[in-house]
């Protein structure tokens, strides 16, 4: 059976890591709520709504992607595309192409970045392979002018970075929303966790922690989990509404 991203793949040791996953949309959540085209994620009302009930249905299409067979993953990507041409059929005109662009850079980087903060650093193969199976889903949901390579990605990635990001209103009220959802502490650890991951362009522009002291503490998390109690570890950090959406990640 022919799969879209093969078994073994780092890009299946990524996104069937519940931990990872949980670090991927921290810095993600950052970056959205900078992006110049964020307005497009209230139109509907879904994402300020319900922040982390979005996570998990963005994590369910990826994780489609990521370990479906082939065909099936197409058949996901296409989903994903008809559902965005709706959206903008409903507002009156088209997302940006760079708006596009901008999400399927996110989770590479992010996908790298969160990877390497719990576990270790990739390859220059798995780097390759990450870049090239999140180009082949823009490629399927027909993204005009996408990088051919990581090196071309890694540069557009900058250019993207230092082009499309503001504070804005919208930042403001996402921000509000992942307070209210999480409630002070851990909405103080989540900025903790994205001080650490995210761009330096990001980091500045939301005002985060510069020497989060979180960092330290990352070692401990790791030793935690050794000793099997990552799942104690979870129910401490994580709102237990979610623990076991949370915990089906990992696969």
């Amino acid at each position: 059976m022919s799969f879209f991203v093969k078994p073994g793949s780092i890009v299946r040791q990524i996104w069937g890591d519940a931990d990872v996953i949980l670090l991927v949309f921290a810095g993600s959540a950052a970056e959205f709520a900078l992006n110049k085209a964020v307005d497009w994620l209230f139109f509907t009302g879904k994402l300020p709504a319900d922040p982390i009930g979005r996570l998990f249905s963005t994590v369910r299409y990826a994780q489609e992607i990521v370990f479906q067979p082939d065909d099936k993953a197409r058949q996901a990507i296409a989903r994903m595309g008809s559902i965005h041409t709706g959206v903008e059929q409903k507002r009156g005109y088209s997302i940006p192409d760079w708006a596009y662009r901008d999400v399927l850079y996110m989770l590479i980087d992010y996908s790298e970045r969160a990877f390497e903060t719990l576990h270790r650093p990739l390859t220059d193969a798995e780097r390759g392979e990450l870049f090239h199976t999140f180009q082949q889903v823009g490629a399927g949901m027909h993204v005009p002018d996408l990088p051919t390579t990581y090196a071309e990605w890694r540069i557009d990635r900058e250019t993207h970075l230092n082009r499309d990001l503001v504070h804005s209103e919208f930042t403001d009220k996402l921000f509000r929303r992942y307070r209210e959802e999480l409630g002070n502490w851990r909405y103080d650890l989540l900025r903790q966790v994205q001080a650490i991951l995210v761009p330096k362009q990001v980091s500045q522009l939301l005002d985060l922690p510069k020497k989060p002291l979180l960092t330290y503490s990352l070692s401990l998390y790791s030793l935690l989990n050794a000793l099997g109690l990552r799942s104690f570890v979870q129910r401490v950090l994580l709102p237990t509404e979610y623990l076991q959406q949370i915990r089906s990640l990992d696969r």
